[in-house]
C-alpha cells in the first residue's frame, strides 16, 4: 500500500525550526556585542579564532532531521561544543582576561532539539547517556559563563525547564510510536486470523464436495461390484482432515462471530459488498459472473469491497458520489477501485482499516494503492490475480 504524505508537512517543522533557532542566533549575537569590550590578549585571540558556536548547533540540530541515522553523533557534536565554549570562557575569566560572555539561546534550543530526538530514536541506554550529556551541556552553560553569583546565572533554571520538555517530548513521542507498531501488529494478526478462519470455510467447502463425491463413487463400486477398498479410505481420510481442519479453526472463532459463508463467485461478492443505493455508481464487467477465479480471490474481493465502503460511509458521511469499478483486464488480472467525493484529511486515529486491506490483498499476491485523488478525493485500487498459483 502506498501512503502519500504531503511534502509540506514533512518541511513545516523543519522550516519553523530553522526560523526559531536563527532568530535565537542573531539575538545572542547582538547580546554578546552589547556585553561589553574585550579584555586581554587571551580573550583577544579567543574571539578572533573561537568565535561562539551557537550558529554551530543550531546548524547540526537541523541535520538531525536530514540524517536520522546519526542523531548520536549530531546530539555529542552539539552538547560537547556547548560545554567546551563554556569551558573556554569560564577559563579566560579565571586569567583575568575578559571575553564577552556567549549567550546561550540557541545553544539551549539546540540541545533540547537533540535530546528529544536521541530520547525518541535511540536505544534506552543511549538515549539515557546523551539525555544526561545534554543536561550538563544545558544547566552549565549560564553558571560558567557569566558566574554562579550572578543574576544572569539563573538561566541555568530556565535551561532545565527546556532540557526537561524535550526530554519528556522525546519520551512521549517514543511512547507513541511503540504503541502504533503494537496497533499495527494486533491488525496484521486480528487479519490473518480472520484469513485463517476463512481459509476454513473455503478448504471445508471442497473437501466437503470431495468427500461427497467419493462417497457417491463408493456407493456405485458397491452396488457393481468393484473394489470399494480405496474409496473407503479415501472417504475415510476426507472425513478425518475435514473434522481435524474444524477442530483447530474452531479454537480462533469467537463465541459471538457467525459463520462466514464465502461467495460462489465474482458477481455475488460485488453485490454482497455494494449496498443498493443511489449514491454508488457501479461499473463491473458483463461477463464477471462466468469469469474463472480462485476463492481466496473472491473473498479478498469482497472483503476489500466492504472495506472501502465502510471507510466512505465512516470518513466522507457527506459524499455525494461514490464510483465502484470491477474489471476484468487483460492478463489474468481483477482490477477493483473505488472512489469517493467529500474526503477531508485522512484520520490518522482508527485507520488500520488499510492496512487490514494491504495485508489481504498481499496475501494472495495483489497490490493496492490508497490516498487522495484530484477534487478532494478519496482513491483506492487494487490489482487481484485471478491465481494467485
Amino acid at each position: 500500500m502506498i501512503a502519500r504524505i504531503p511534502w509540506s508537512g514533512r518541511r513545516g517543522p523543519l522550516v519553523a525550526e530553522a526560523v526559531v533557532l536563527g532568530v535565537l542566533v542573531v539575538l545572542d549575537s547582538v547580546l554578546a556585542i552589547r556585553s561589553g569590550p574585550v579584555r586581554g590578549e587571551l580573550a583577544t585571540v579567543a574571539l578572533e579564532f573561537a568565535p561562539g558556536v551557537g550558529p554551530v548547533v543550531a546548524l547540526l540540530a537541523v541535520l538531525r532531521r536530514r540524517f536520522p541515522d546519526h542523531v548520536a553523533v549530531l546530539a555529542t557534536a552539539v552538547s560537547g561544543l556547548s560545554l567546551l565554549g563554556s569551558v573556554i570562557t569560564a577559563a579566560i575569566a579565571a586569567t583575568g582576561s575578559r571575553l564577552p560572555p556567549q549567550p546561550g539561546a540557541a545553544e539551549t534550543l539546540a540541545i533540547g532539539l537533540v535530546v528529544g530526538a536521541c530520547c525518541h530514536r535511540l536505544s534506552p541506554r543511549s538515549a539515557t547517556a546523551q539525555a544526561v550529556l545534554g543536561g550538563f551541556a544545558a544547566t552549565l552553560a549560564p553558571i560558567l559563563r557569566y558566574g554562579a553569583d550572578t543574576p544572569a546565572g539563573l538561566y541555568a533554571a530556565g535551561a532545565a525547564v527546556v532540557w526537561g520538555a524535550a526530554l519528556a517530548g522525546g519520551l512521549v513521542l517514543r511512547d507513541a510510536e511503540v504503541r502504533a507498531r503494537v496497533d499495527v501488529l494486533e491488525v496484521r494478526n486480528t487479519e490473518r486470523l480472520r484469513l485463517a478462519r476463512e481459509l476454513h470455510d473455503l478448504v471445508a467447502h471442497q473437501i466437503t464436495g470431495i468427500v461427497v463425491r467419493v462417497q457417491a463413487a463408493h456407493r456405485v463400486a458397491e452396488r457393481t461390484g468393484g473394489d470399494t477398498g480405496t474409496f473407503a479410505e479415501l472417504e475415510t481420510a476426507g472425513a478425518a482432515a475435514l473434522g481435524a481442519m474444524r477442530r483447530l479453526v474452531g479454537a480462533l472463532r469467537t463465541g459471538e462471530e457467525d459463520l462466514f459463508v464465502p461467495p460462489a463467485d465474482l458477481a455475488t461478492a460485488v453485490d454482497r459488498a455494494v449496498p443498493d443505493d443511489d449514491g454508488i455508481h457501479l461499473d463491473v464487467s458483463p461477463d464477471l459472473a462466468d469469469v474463472r477465479v480462485a476463492p481466496e480471490v473472491v473473498t479478498t474481493a469482497h472483503r476489500l469491497l466492504t472495506e472501502s465502503l465502510t471507510n466512505v460511509r465512516r470518513h466522507a458521511p457527506g459524499a455525494a458520489e461514490v464510483r465502484v469499478l470491477v474489471r476484468h483486464e487483460q492478463g489474468g488480472e481483477l482490477r477493483i477501485e473505488v472512489v469517493n467525493d467529500g474526503a477531508g484529511r485522512p484520520a490518522r486515529r482508527g485507520g488500520y482499516g488499510l492496512l487490514g486491506m494491504a495485508e489481504r490483498v498481499a496475501a494472495v499476491g495483489g497490490t493496492v494503492q490508497a490516498g487522495p485523488a484530484d477534487g478532494q478525493r478519496w482513491r483506492v485500487v487494487a490489482r487481484l490475480p485471478l491465481d494467485p498459483g
